[in-house]
Order: structure tokens, then sequence, then C-alpha cells
């Protein structure tokens, strides 16, 4: 038996920690520098999702588990919370996977995505949804798909790309409404570490050149102008400071809209995504504060647009956990280190967003004697010292086959990870759906 494994694993007659049977059970993990713990839910289906993700394997786990009931759970509070005259189309980039749209389908308003391999999955979820194609370098091949396969807005992002979108509609014979994207100039006060918009940046036309925009559109045979898209930024985590660009984008609206030739076909405003998701607190985005502001907001502004939210992190990342096991346990240099199976490959987003992931330590025996606690670094099996998840991260009485659980790993996760890097198996995603494990 490889000495990775020589801890006993939990069986149907020995688990622990014990599967609870009333309520989930709280982990608490404190963040470097932290003063207070910060708690973090695993819903006993969760828990048992692990178990049996455990069981299957013969190697050490390294595993995606995503809870589609507390996805359901969270999109329709999100999507109750909603004004008159508000809409919600989910980002698939955060999450493309079937399961989780097949979820998603019936409670959002649509969908966006931004490549073609996007639209395939959009069509080939059970509930045809509305979808919208963003970003950048669009293929020709792309926009064909997307026109043939009936896409409701191609958002534009440069003056070169209305006319291509132009030719290929006339081609197809599509009349093919568009949104322009704009990259405006941005009040002083709005600045994010992820910015898009009122910057350099290879996002949308410059609100200088709006004007010859709204020009080319408004001659093309087979465009139709319904309305603008402006995603200024990512991470955004002050409700406060998304009021003010909200209310900014309401205050441009009239006069970006009057620059097109019949402003009354203008209808929409797409006001992006951007919500942020803080891994490291327990305090999250005030939505409802949020969708209250809207709600005024509209009301008193004359001839509003409807206005489309299209988040992604912010509707899936609070469902999915990566789970990893404890392969070795060393010191070095007087650091502490956790040498786990996985690593960055499978999980890039702490890499990404250039923070301590929150872990939460899953002892794979009941502790037999306190044990002090030390602060560790949580690694991968990467051949480079820069496959980091989590530095100091405190626990007592850590064991080889010890399981580690990073929750919020359901949006930008393994999605985004350079999977094949040194060949190593890709990991298992299991889902919990209806409180049972199902596999994709």
């Amino acid at each position: 038996m490889p000495a990775s494994r020589l801890p006993a694993k939990p069986t149907s007659r020995c688990v622990w920690p014990p599967r609870p049977t009333v309520r989930p059970i709280m982990y608490a993990w404190r963040h470097r520098g932290a003063r207070r713990l910060v708690m973090h839910k695993l819903p006993e289906t969760v828990l048992g999702a692990i178990h049996e993700a455990r069981a299957l394997e013969r190697d050490p786990l390294a595993a995606f588990i995503y809870d589609l009931d507390a996805l359901q759970q969270h999109v329709s509070e999100v999507m109750a919370a909603l004004p008159a005259g508000v809409e919600l189309y989910y980002a698939i980039k955060a999450n493309s996977e079937a399961l989780m749209l097949e979820t998603l389908a019936p409670l959002v308003s649509g969908f966006e995505i931004s490549s073609g391999g996007e639209i395939e999955r959009v069509m080939a979820c059970p509930t045809r949804k509305p979808y919208v194609f963003s970003g950048p370098g669009k293929l020709d091949s792309d926009l064909r798909s997307a026109l043939l396969n009936k896409v409701e807005a191609v958002h534009l992002e440069s003056l070169n790309e209305i006319q291509r979108l132009q030719h290929l509609a006339e081609q197809t014979g599509r009349v093919q409404p568009v949104f322009i994207r704009i990259n405006p100039q941005l009040p002083a006060a709005q600045s994010s570490k992820l910015a898009m918009a009122g910057t350099a940046t290879p996002f949308g036309i410059d609100e200088a050149d709006l004007a010859e925009a709204v020009r080319l559109v408004d001659s093309a045979t087979h465009l139709t102008l319904k309305g603008f898209h402006v995603h200024a930024m990512s991470h955004q985590m002050s409700v406060e400071r998304h009021e003010q660009l909200l209310d900014f984008y309401l205050q441009r609206w009239q006069a970006w809209k009057a620059l097109a030739r019949h402003p009354e076909q203008l209808t929409h405003f797409n006001v992006g995504g951007g919500i942020g998701v803080d891994y490291l607190n327990s305090q999250q985005f005030d939505w409802q504060r949020l969708c209250r502001h809207l709600e005024k907001r509209l009301g008193e502004q004359p001839d509003a647009p409807i206005l489309r939210f299209e988040p992604g992190r912010f509707i899936s990342a609070y469902c999915g956990y990566y789970v990893i096991e404890v392969l070795d346990r060393k010191t070095s240099h007087g650091e502490h280190f956790l040498v786990c199976r996985g690593g960055t490959h499978q999980f890039r987003l702490p890499v990404a967003q250039s923070h301590d992931h929150p872990v939460i330590h899953l002892p794979s025996m009941p502790p037999t004697a306190a044990s002090p606690e030390q602060a560790y670094t949580v690694v991968g099996q990467l051949c480079t010292p820069k496959d980091v998840l989590s530095r100091r991260q405190r626990f007592s009485g850590v064991n080889i086959g010890d399981l580690l659980v990073l929750p919020m790993a359901g949006a930008y996760g393994y999605n985004i990870s350079h999977a094949d890097f040194l060949c190593h198996p890709r990991p298992p995603q299991h889902f919990v759906r209806n409180g049972e494990r199902v596999s994709q």
C-alpha cells in the first residue's frame, strides 16, 4: 500500500467527521491577520457526496463537488430581489458545466456567451433560453454559428466587427439585433483591480468613437441597434460604489441613445456583471440593497431602459467545493507544508486572484489527543514553487490521508485551470441534486 494511503479512510462503519443528521456542520478557518474566525457551512449533502466521491477513487482524492440545490436556492433569491424592468443573464464563462446550466436555465433570464464552444453549451441545454454573444476577437465561424442559432443579440466590440457582422448577417439572410459595447470615461471614484472600461482595454468602443459606431449600425441593412453594453470592472465589493456606477450609466443613457437614427428602438442597457465575491471574509455584497436602489432610481427616470445584469462569479461561486487529500506533511526552513493531491493546475483561482483561499480540514480519523495549532502552507503536486493554494492556514492534528476542502470554488476554478500540465489526470466533478450525488 502506498505511504500516502496508510491512514485509514472512512468506511460505512467508521466515518469521521460524523455525517450530520439534522444540521450542516460548521467549520472555521482563520485567515492570516484575521482577528475573528470566518465560518463556512458544509451541508450534510455535500459532506455525504465527499465521502461517496472518495469511496469511488483508488488513488488519493482530488475532486470538485457542486451543490446544485444550494445554487438553485441562491439564484432564486437573487432573481426574486430584482425590480421590474431588470433582467439577469448568467455569464457562463464562470462555470459552463452542463448540469450547472440545466439548473440555472429555468431561473435566469438568459445566458451570456463568448465563444463558439459556449454557443454549443447553451444550445445543448434542455431548457432553451435566449443568449447574447460578447467578447473581443470573435471568429467569423463563431458569428455564423450565432446567427444560424438565432442569438438574441451580439455585443459589438469594435468598428471593424460592425462591418464584419453586417457582411455575415447579409450572407445568412438574418437581420441581427446588436448592442454596442462602450468603453466610457468613468468617474475617478470608480476603479477596480480588474478594470475593463474607463482605461485602455481591448474591450468595447471608446466613447469618443460611439457616434461613428452608431452611424455604422444605423446604415447597416442587416443590423438593428437594440441598446448599449458597458462592463466596467470585476470584483466589485462596495454596493455604494456600484450604485454610483449604475447611476452614472443611467445619466449617460439619454445622450447615448440620442445618437441613433431611431432612438425609440433602443430599449435595453446591459450593465455587465462585476459583482464581487469576498473569499476572505464572511461579509458579502449586499444584493438586496442594490436592487432596492435600482427600483427607486428606475422609478424616478422617465423612459428608463430595461437593465440587464450578466454576472458569473456572483451566481456560481458559492455552490462549489474543491476537495483534496493530504499526501505528505513536511517542514522546510521553518515553514510547514501540506502537500496535497491536485493543485493549481486544477484550481487556479487562488493564483489568479492572488489570495490565500479558505481551507476546511476534515480529519480522516478522530483525533487521539489535543494537538497544538500550526500554520501550514497548502500546496499541490506541481514542480513549481508557485503551486500554492493557501498560506498560513492554521490547523491542529493534520495527518496524511486527511481531506482539505476549499469552499467557494464554483466559479473560475477548474474551467480556467491548466489541467493538462504534467499530464496529471483531470479531477472528477460530482454534483448534489435533490440531496443526492450525481455525476455528469
